[in-house]
């Protein structure tokens, strides 16, 4: 089969970053299907990993996000058949989606929304598998209509997790949400999604919540940066609040939360995969729910650009474009 991949990590982004190469067809078993890879979305976690992570021997293949069609199953495989149309994002110990064919447990994988094509499904597993995580499982906010009246920050909201994470947060929680972008495409993008509010997040983030009459956040989520934005957090969230983030914060002053007695909540989507937790399907059943509300009509896809074939060329296109942090939503490749 074809793939793309690479033998020695890159930090500096350039031609010889991947490389093509012909691999073995991988043998499904257990709990795995082989799926015949249609689309793929890139994701700043590929960049990273291209970046730092060089393979032990041979060639390393990323890739964490796909669209594609079953072609076998392992003998532990119950919940797909041959022809399933299935999107998922991976498992970051193994061979990734940037190859013509690809393993993957059933656990953390659904069937695709029907209403959308490869390219707009695959712009949506890792950050809707982040984005409810982090609502549903690490703050635990209720899913109820009727639950008390609270407010959620996001800090990077324009983002490819922001994107999808607003959404959820309007139409399934009884939540106020506040997005932050400096750009103005970002906040057309964001008023779109129907965020409530746009704090620009290059300035005061609480002389702006002053300004517009806005109480301190019961949830803050930050996207990105959060290092830079800590002192600005600790001001805009309500005592007793709660923070959840994502990014990879160079430092982190933590007795800083302490004052307002502040609880920290990490969210890293690869957890369940990578450590074979007992709740692992759940990732499976959160994808399923979310193809029915993309279906219905109640979210819509994150994809941003469509940058053409799954090639060496596209690949470097769409890692600088990671890269130079200016990206808006979801940057999707398809076919080989």
């Amino acid at each position: 089969m074809k793939a793309i991949g690479y033998q020695t990590a890159t930090k500096t982004l350039s031609n010889h970053s991947f490389e093509a190469i012909e691999l073995p067809i991988p043998t499904a078993s257990g709990h795995d299907l082989l799926v015949e890879v249609k689309a793929i979305s890139v994701n700043p976690v590929d960049a990273k990993i291209r970046a730092n992570v060089s393979p032990e021997q041979g060639h390393k293949v990323i890739g964490w996000d796909a669209v594609g069609i079953v072609k076998a199953v392992g003998d532990k495989v119950s919940l797909f058949n041959l022809g399933d149309q299935v999107y998922y994002a991976g498992d970051l110990t193994r061979s990734g989606s940037n190859a013509e064919f690809q393993l993957v447990d059933e656990r953390i994988v659904g069937r695709a929304p029907t209403t959308l094509n490869d390219a707009q499904a695959a712009a949506l597993p890792l950050t809707s598998i982040t984005a409810w995580e982090l609502l549903f499982d690490r703050l635990q906010i209720s899913r109820s209509n009727n639950a008390k009246p609270a407010s959620l920050l996001v800090i990077g909201a324009a983002g490819g997790v922001g994107s999808i994470l607003v959404q959820l947060a309007k139409q399934l929680t009884n939540l106020t949400v506040i997005g932050t972008a400096s750009r103005v495409d970002s906040v057309s993008w964001l008023n779109a999604l129907g965020v409530d509010q746009v704090l620009d997040h290059s300035q005061s983030l609480n002389a702006q919540r002053i300004e517009h009459n806005l109480a301190e956040f019961d949830y803050v989520i930050s996207l990105t940066h959060t290092d830079q934005h800590l002192d600005e957090i600790i001001k805009v969230i309500k005592p007793q609040g709660k923070l959840a983030l994502i990014d990879d914060p160079a430092s982190f002053d933590i007795l800083a939360l302490k004052r307002k007695s502040i609880s920290l909540h990490w969210e890293f989507m690869y957890t369940r995969s990578m450590f074979q937790t007992d709740d692992m399907i759940a990732q499976h059943q959160l994808l399923t729910e979310l193809a029915e509300l993309v279906d219905n009509g109640i979210i819509k896809t994150t994809l941003g650009q469509h940058l053409g074939k799954i090639n060496i060329e596209n690949l470097l296109k769409a890692h600088a474009i990671l890269e130079s942090h200016q990206s808006r939503s979801k940057l999707v490749l398809e076919g080989f």
